[in-house]
């Protein structure tokens, strides 16, 4: 009973470092994958850039509730930090066929000023090892992943954009 319960724990802790991580990354490309624009035209990834200026992809879902709310909350802030940083946002629904006709009546009800992709069939997704949503990884100038977490708590945004902003300045995030 006693190894029952302590491989319980063992595996619960695993778990929640697995699901919640934050963590600076090695610098690997984006990976080129095709996926598609929201007005369903063919989009290859490896074409994302942002002009030398940090890049953010964030993977959401519309059932995806956390998702939706980190998305919501820096399209509040979302234009300041453009100016402040020049950062481009790119939100990928990993919605599949089924419900990604959701996501254009979505992000239009929300004002969303962000590129949006669909990657439909999860490619993206594979190629950028996303498990779970949101998960949201920060791209230098040089097209470089350099920062990544897979979680959102009300407020986080404000790490995000310290992030870019130390991206922005050349400097590694912390």
């Amino acid at each position: 009973m006693k190894k029952i319960i302590l491989s319980t724990i063992a595996l619960s802790t695993l778990v929640l470092f697995t699901a919640f991580t934050v963590r600076i990354s090695d610098g690997k490309k984006v990976p080129a994958v095709d996926i598609k624009t929201l007005d369903g035209q063919k989009f290859n990834t490896g074409k994302l850039s942002n002009n030398g200026k940090p890049m953010v992809i964030d993977f959401w879902a519309t059932w995806c509730t956390p998702c939706k709310k980190e998305l919501n909350a820096i399209a509040d802030v979302y234009s300041e930090w453009q100016k402040e940083t020049g950062v481009k946002i790119v939100a990928v629904s990993i919605d599949d066929s089924k419900s990604s006709a959701k996501v254009k009546p979505y992000v239009d009800s929300k004002g969303w000023e962000y590129d949006i992709l669909l990657d439909e069939n999860s490619d993206f997704k594979r190629a950028m090892n996303v498990n779970n949503v949101p998960h949201v990884f920060v791209v230098n100038g040089a097209g470089e992943v350099v920062w990544e977490t897979t979680t959102y708590t009300e407020g986080g945004e404000a790490k995000l954009l310290e992030v870019i902003k130390n991206v922005a300045a050349g400097k590694k995030p912390e």
